[in-house]
């Protein structure tokens, strides 16, 4: 019988890239979306992915969301907590709103779409959660301390999570994408893009694919011994220790 896996932002970008990576792993896999009805029903056609709509920022929209999923699919054996916001600005100019909506979609959706699953998992003695921070959830990034808090904020529930559910077979892991080739960053002004580029020690900006390559491989049996760990893709732009 397949493992049944959400993923959260799931029908696009990164998120589409962790989907799709987990069904040719063998995962039969829910793609949550929050709005874009044309952009989700395209993907699942594409893909054949089912996609499902709520908001994750929402507690009781999680619930019933991942109710609906458990309801068409059976129960939930992975959680990747992808959907992420930003809503830019220097702490002096930024809105008590923008805050909120950040801290809130970003960092409290941990808990709203974890906490539905965890006991259903801690029976089966069996799960995994993926948590996606961010290279600003390390190092900072100015104009984003919404943003750059609640990413911070994953990886503190990451490590704290692997130390309550280790014993229960549960693995809670953290990977923090440098600046990945989406369509946010191409939203980048031009010579904004260039510097950024030119800070990569790689030269170039990741790919989704490579986000996606390192969930499948902690979604897997090989990763049963990893759990707390934050994984750090970014192509050296910031070395980070743990």
């Amino acid at each position: 019988m397949s493992k049944v896996a959400v993923v959260t932002g799931g029908t696009r970008g990164i998120g589409e890239a962790i989907s799709i990576a987990l069904k040719e792993a063998g995962y039969v896999v829910a793609a949550n979306y929050a709005g874009n009805d044309e952009r989700a029903q395209a993907f699942s056609e594409r893909t054949g992915i089912k996609a499902f709509k709520w908001d994750v920022g929402d507690y009781e929209a999680c619930q019933a969301g991942i109710k609906q999923v458990e309801d068409v699919l059976g129960p939930i054996d992975l959680v990747v907590n992808n959907a992420g916001i930003t809503r830019d600005g220097m702490l002096h100019k930024l809105a008590v709103d923008q805050w909120h909506e950040v801290i809130n979609v970003n960092l409290n959706s941990m808990y709203y779409m974890t906490k539905p699953i965890i006991d259903g998992m801690r029976e089966r003695g069996h799960g995994r959660i993926i948590n996606i921070s961010s290279i600003n959830g390390q190092k900072g990034q100015m104009g984003q301390t919404n943003y750059s808090a609640a990413k911070a904020g994953v990886i503190g529930f990451t490590k704290a999570m692997a130390q309550e559910t280790a014993r229960k077979g549960i693995t809670v892991n953290c990977i923090c994408p440098g600046y990945i080739d989406t369509d946010m960053v191409a939203a980048v002004p031009e010579k904004v893009l260039e510097s950024i580029i030119a800070g990569i020690p790689v030269g170039r900006l990741g790919q989704a694919d490579e986000i996606a390559a390192m969930v499948a491989f902690l979604a897997s049996d090989k990763a049963a011994f990893v759990t707390g760990s934050v994984m750090t893709v970014n192509g050296g732009q910031y070395i980070a220790n743990g």
